[in-house]
């Protein structure tokens, strides 16, 4: 069994085409039918089934798709390792992070790439889930969130700091001079939200479902530079993290009483990926700089 086999494998598993997956491994459909058939016949079962030129998954290919993406995972890793090996002078960092957090991940960066100007970054926004899916995919090397999930056996959780909710209101009203506030009064006032799809406002849900609550709700949106706009002006408010408004003119965060109002801010990644020399050295410089 060799990796090429295996990538061809996996290729041919995603098209559903033989021609297709031949086309984007720039090598001829014979040699890709060939190699797989080897493979089959070395597996003693089809991987997949041939109709005509249509193709499906066996349900032995279907199996075997995950142990063929470990192999060929390894492998790349061990590329990746060695590498490593050149003192950061080369390699990629992919980072998602939820808006909440881009001042953290802005000032570790800044300092970073003063030191390792080499390094490439690739940051995405996005809301927890869809990070979480990225993450799940390969597609990022570490993900930055305020996460509250079970914890999963394949992911690696590093806390960072917590933060407590908050009423973010313009700093022209006249609620600036409260210390706190109760979710009850919240639920009195205009609110504009972040979209459905934001952990922040499934948490806030719950808390308003918890209380008996039906808060006034007139907007909700999934870009928060532009609900903050809103906000400015003095007719809506919102509840998003305290530390979200971090840096933030003209806004004025009053924390939400009550037990369980604080969110934990974390790292996460995948347990069995090599973690990156360079993914290491940011990490490590992200946490100081937070001390």
């Amino acid at each position: 069994m060799e990796l090429r086999q295996l990538k061809y494998f996996l290729k041919a598993k995603e098209l559903l085409n033989f021609t297709e997956a031949a086309a984007a491994l720039y090598i001829s459909q014979s040699t890709l039918s060939q190699q797989i058939k080897q493979l089959e016949d070395e597996l003693q079962v089809p991987l997949f089934n041939r109709i005509g030129k249509r193709i499906t998954l066996t349900e032995a290919g279907n199996l075997f798709a995950l142990y063929a993406q470990q192999s060929v995972n390894k492998a790349s890793d061990g590329l990746q390792f060695i590498k490593d090996l050149n003192n950061l002078e080369t390699g990629k960092i992919a980072i998602g992070v939820t808006y909440a957090l881009r001042h953290v991940v802005t000032k570790a960066l800044i300092l970073f790439s003063s030191e390792y100007p080499k390094i490439q970054f690739e940051i995405v926004f996005g809301t927890s889930q869809e990070l979480i899916h990225k993450l799940n995919h390969f597609e990022l090397d570490v993900i930055l969130t305020f996460e509250e999930i079970a914890s999963e056996a394949h992911f690696k959780y590093r806390e960072l700091f917590t933060s407590p909710m908050a009423l973010v209101t313009s700093s022209e009203t006249s609620l600036i001079h409260k210390k706190s506030i109760s979710l009850e009064e919240v639920s009195s006032l205009p609110l504009a939200l972040p979209s459905s799809g934001f952990s922040t406002t499934l948490f806030i849900n719950k808390a308003f479902e918890k209380d008996n609550l039906n808060p006034k709700v007139t907007i909700e949106i999934n870009d928060i530079p532009t609900l903050l706009e809103l906000i400015k002006t003095g007719k809506w408010h919102t509840i998003l993290t305290k530390t979200t408004i971090e840096n933030e003119k003209d806004l004025h965060a009053i924390p939400i009483k009550g037990q369980n109002m604080t969110r934990t801010a974390m790292l996460i990644s995948l347990k069995e990926v090599y973690e990156k020399k360079a993914v290491k050295a940011f990490l490590n410089m992200l946490m100081e700089n937070l001390k």
